[in-house]
């Protein structure tokens, strides 16, 4: 018979960096954190500062209810891009002094206590060398929390925030200063749910149950939130290896006032960037680009690109991001003081390689669009691309070469369109003529049902000026619908309310329709 032994608790260390959504975007926008920022995600409030905060604005809010609450908040999205890119060179000042960290997200890392502890002489010495090393780097209300795990040292972290930034859970404790947390920390939303129902609401009372019956009620994922619960957690602190330096940052002393003149001198540092990925068998496909004026200014921008970048496609991007709509040799409204160029997103080289014959017309198409883009600057060329909207018109946008095009939902609403968009979508709405057997216009009532079935369809001589042929009444063979949409229900000076439609007619034409207070409209043409 063997025995089980008890797990072994490895002392944790980790520092959480409050609200580090707020801290990356003040960094990269020049804004204040002592001002009511409020950051979006999905139509709610990811996260806000402290001054949102006390003007009741909390994390889950509709974006709406946020702006009643701080109506003079600024308000930006969310970008977890930018939090992690903020972060790094946070994290590469806490490993000169601690190595061997793990990022548990942006704004929160651990660490074994084991070295630190030896090192400073004790847990609380080793928390406040921490707390000077990331004042240092100018973070606002950084707090170390310390513990059996680094579940129960995050915790205590978040305690720290009301202490002295400092918390220092004993060893063995970790279950007892656990125990009223409550139970939605280690299992999911449906899960919390069934334990309060049964009710447990804490840790404490979930840690009571027998480990035997939560494994089989719960399973695997049970076990491992009833481990955190006990303080006997089953996961570690693994430390990551700092991950090769690619970015490259370009000081300019004096400061150049001159885009040519900066872009010039930007050139060595441009194929120095390249060439580092290059020599790991990388190529990057996205870029961030900082720059800084010598007045404290700073712009930020993320670029693209259809393939991938070279040195001479960087120095387009500094430049179109300095310029604008203006030319190469215009002066700046402030000199430029430094440039900072960093990869957002690397791929293999294997996974661009040309083929065995080239990349043919698709290879020789890109280098014509892009020695274009290079001379008349990055809105000089154009794609088309499908994007947000109710009607047609509006989802046709451009979207310069190289960029990403936006992000559509896929998910149904009221009086959107099947699958199989037309292919003739018209600029301007058409007039045409939709009449019920008797002859008259057919109407549609208030509960959005047509009073008497079309009959004939008719495209009148006004069409011709819209660039549409004029066509003679012809007999309707289907017809579908009709589709409400309704635009700004809320604003009753500015509501919207149209019927969607479609039909063949005689020629076996598809057409989509739409009827409003003004009649009958042609949107597109199913050809």
């Amino acid at each position: 018979m063997t025995m089980e032994h008890p797990p072994q608790h490895s002392r944790s260390i980790v520092l959480w960096c409050p609200d580090w959504p707020v801290v990356a975007l003040c960094r990269e926008s020049g804004w204040g954190f002592d001002e009511a920022i409020v950051l979006t995600e999905a139509g709610a409030v990811h996260s806000c500062s402290p001054a949102a905060r006390r003007d009741g604005v909390r994390r889950g809010l509709r974006v709406r209810e946020a702006q009643l609450r701080a109506p003079g908040a600024r308000v930006a999205k969310y970008d977890q891009v930018r939090d992690m890119r903020a972060f790094e060179p946070v994290v590469r000042q806490i490993e000169q002094a601690v190595p061997g960290l793990q990022v548990i997200r942006p704004g929160t890392v651990a660490m074994r206590a084991r070295g630190p502890v030896r090192y400073y002489g004790s847990e609380v010495a080793a928390a406040r060398a921490l707390l000077d090393t990331v004042a240092a780097s100018d973070v606002p209300g950084a707090c170390v929390g310390i513990a059996d795990g680094p579940f129960a040292a995050e915790q205590a972290a978040r305690v720290a925030r009301v202490t002295d930034q400092v918390r220092l859970v004993e060893p063995g404790a970790s279950a007892a200063f656990l125990a009223p947390f409550p139970v939605s920390l280690v299992v999911d939303a449906r899960r919390a749910t069934l334990l309060m129902r049964l009710g447990i609401r804490t840790l404490g009372e979930f840690a009571a149950l027998g480990a035997d019956d939560v494994r089989r009620r719960f399973g695997a994922s049970g076990v491992f939130a009833h481990a955190r619960a006990t303080g006997n957690e089953l996961s570690t602190v693994l430390g990551r290896t700092p991950p090769p330096e690619y970015e490259v940052t370009q000081a300019f002393e004096p400061p150049l006032d001159r885009i040519d003149q900066l872009a010039f001198a930007l050139r060595v540092k441009a194929d120095e960037f390249i060439d580092r990925m290059r020599k790991a068998r990388l190529v990057c496909t996205a870029i961030h680009v900082e720059i800084v004026d010598d007045r404290g200014g700073q712009s930020n921008r993320s670029w693209l690109h259809p393939r991938w970048f070279t040195s001479a496609d960087v120095i387009d991007r500094v430049r179109w991001q300095l310029q604008g709509s203006g030319g190469a040799d215009q002066r700046l409204g402030a000199p430029i003081a430094q440039v900072r160029v960093m990869p957002e997103r690397v791929d293999s080289t294997g996974n661009h390689e040309a083929g065995l014959w080239g990349g043919g017309p698709e290879e020789r198409v890109h280098h014509v669009l892009t020695k274009v883009q290079s001379i008349l600057g990055h809105e000089g060329v154009l794609t088309a691309a499908v994007g947000g909207g109710r009607m047609l018109a509006e989802r046709q946008i451009l979207v310069p070469w190289g960029d990403r095009a936006p992000k559509v939902t896929a998910a149904p609403w009221p009086g959107s369109l099947p699958l199989l968009a037309p292919a003739s979508v018209f600029p301007v709405p058409v007039p045409v003529q939709v009449s019920d057997a008797s002859g008259a216009p057919v109407a549609i009532d208030d509960r959005g049902a047509i009073v008497e079935p079309p009959a004939t369809f008719a495209v009148p001589a006004a069409a011709t000026a819209l660039g549409v042929a004029p066509q003679a009444p012809r007999k309707v063979q289907a017809w579908a619908g009709p589709w409400p949409v309704v635009d700004r229900w809320w604003d009753a000076t500015r509501a919207r309310r149209i019927h969607r439609f479609q039909l063949i007619d005689g020629d076996g034409c598809a057409w989509l329709l739409v009827r409003s207070a003004d009649g009958w409209w042609a949107e597109a043409r199913y050809d």
